[in-house]
């Protein structure tokens, strides 16, 4: 899906300790990358990649970086694009790199910080994907921004995501629901004055929120926000791993 979101990633202190949990509390199952990225492991749903989990560089830990869940937006020129989101006001975070029979990345932040990667496919073609609403499949995708309208403007004009429903949040704002190839895949808001910076949001889709929530408890996460039913009949609840990546479910109560 060009110009959509094509890969999550999670970087971490302790690669081995999120693997167990995630296994656990998700439902899916870990392998090691292929060579030559063996120090890479594999998510998987249904026998299909759904992530990817990898341990934070020293050099990134030093420099500031935090765990955290990456999202991918997939693209057919790198370069172009790294030209476009610069002139409408995003930064370069990370040069781009590449990751050998696969493709070539960068790590880009939106004009208000949120941070997220452009990513160029130059394998042998995309592997299958866990098939929407899969346990382990990718539920949503939210940016929690600094200004919901401004944000919106600059993902639309640079990859063509679409308007979709708009729901009002009250004292909350708006939050705009957005869309990919006429399918809605996510949303985006003003964040509260309480989140300290724009960012991008990841919810998992597990078999039933209530046992994954008393998994994810057992794990050692924290909670955050839920568990709360959503538009649609779904429950969402928001929360922080051991290793203090934030991330979400999704799914029915259970």
């Amino acid at each position: 899906m060009a110009n959509g979101f094509v890969w999550y990633e999670l970087m971490t202190t302790d690669a081995k300790a999120a693997a167990a949990f995630y296994t656990k509390v998700v439902g899916w199952t870990a392998e090691p990358a292929p060579p030559p990225n063996t120090d890479y492991t594999m998510l998987k749903a249904a026998g299909a990649n759904a992530a990817g989990l990898m341990t934070l560089p020293k050099d990134a830990c030093d420099a500031g970086a935090r765990p955290g869940w990456m999202g991918y937006v997939g693209v057919d020129d790198l370069d172009a694009m790294l030209a476009r989101l610069t002139k409408a006001g995003g930064a370069v975070r990370m040069s781009p790199m590449p990751i050998p029979g696969v493709g070539r990345f960068a790590v880009v932040a939106d004009p208000q910080g949120a941070v997220f990667s452009l990513f160029q496919p130059g394998g042998p073609g995309a592997p299958p994907v866990p098939a929407p609403g899969t346990p382990g499949s990718i539920g949503w995708h939210e940016l929690m921004a600094g200004d919901g309208e401004k944000a919106f403007d600059f993902y639309a004009g640079l990859f063509g995501w679409t308007r979709d429903v708009a729901m009002d949040m009250g004292p909350m704002g708006k939050y705009q629901l957005f869309a990919v190839d006429g399918q809605a895949i996510g949303g985006m808001m003003t964040k509260p004055a309480e989140v300290p910076m724009p960012f991008w949001g990841y919810y998992w889709r597990v078999d039933g929120i209530g046992p994954a929530l008393e998994r994810l408890k057992a794990g050692g996460a924290q909670v955050m926000n839920g568990p709360m039913e959503v538009p649609g009949g779904d429950w969402i609840v928001q929360a922080m791993d051991a290793q203090g990546a934030m991330f979400a479910l999704v799914g029915p109560k259970g």
